[in-house]
């Protein structure tokens, strides 16, 4: 048979290939409603990964009034949104647990039949406690900072109180509101601003 064959034409060859199943689409669950529940809504509170099926319009009209908490008594809900800060997982506050904080044993004096066994981690070199006694140390001031304690009139063992306390008197003082609109201490006034702000960035107050 030629391809010019009036017989070529009528030959019809069926395609083995599968035709594409189209994943069928539920009915709106919305009761009423027929038509195809195209959105997805949540199923609520403990069906956490279920969803509802819903029309475009109804899925509006469902999560409009969605509310996660109904059911739930006031108390109930706080307790949920504290636990939704560590995302559900159980916390403990430091020093609770006693086992746990116990200092581990220095392994490394360890003496078969001593009481060594149960001494404790030590400080032979006493690096700890001279960080302790650094601390503890007064700050070694700048040239700036030392300028700012001597504008603001203060030792420079002053404390963070006593800054503010003497800030807010100088201000009170200077200030031209306080002096009736007298602007002749309005450069005492910005000096004291400045100190204060310095002292304030370095971590004095």
């Amino acid at each position: 048979m030629t391809t010019t064959s009036k017989l070529f034409d009528s030959i019809r060859i069926s395609s083995n290939r599968k035709k594409k199943v189209e994943p069928e689409v539920p009915q709106c669950q919305w009761e009423g409603c027929t038509k195809p529940g195209t959105h997805r809504a949540p199923a609520g509170r403990d069906h956490e990964g279920q969803y509802l099926h819903f029309c475009l319009e109804h899925v509006r009209e469902y999560n409009k009034n969605f509310n996660y908490f109904t059911g739930l008594k006031d108390d109930e809900i706080a307790k949920f949104q504290k636990d939704a800060l560590t995302g559900h997982r159980p916390t403990w506050k430091s020093g609770v647990n006693a086992a746990a904080a116990k200092p581990a044993a220095d392994f490394s004096r360890i003496r078969s039949g001593s009481a060594a066994y149960q001494n404790r981690v030590n400080d032979p070199l006493h690096m700890f406690s001279q960080q302790s006694r650094a601390a503890s140390a007064p700050r070694k001031l700048k040239t700036l900072e030392a300028r700012a304690f001597m504008t603001l009139g203060l030792e420079a063992n002053a404390t963070s109180r006593d800054i503010k306390a003497k800030y807010k008197a100088l201000v009170k003082l200077h200030h031209p509101d306080a002096n009736g609109g007298d602007r002749s201490s309005e450069d005492r006034l910005r000096e004291v601003l400045q100190a204060y702000n310095l002292l304030k960035n370095a971590g004095f107050c």
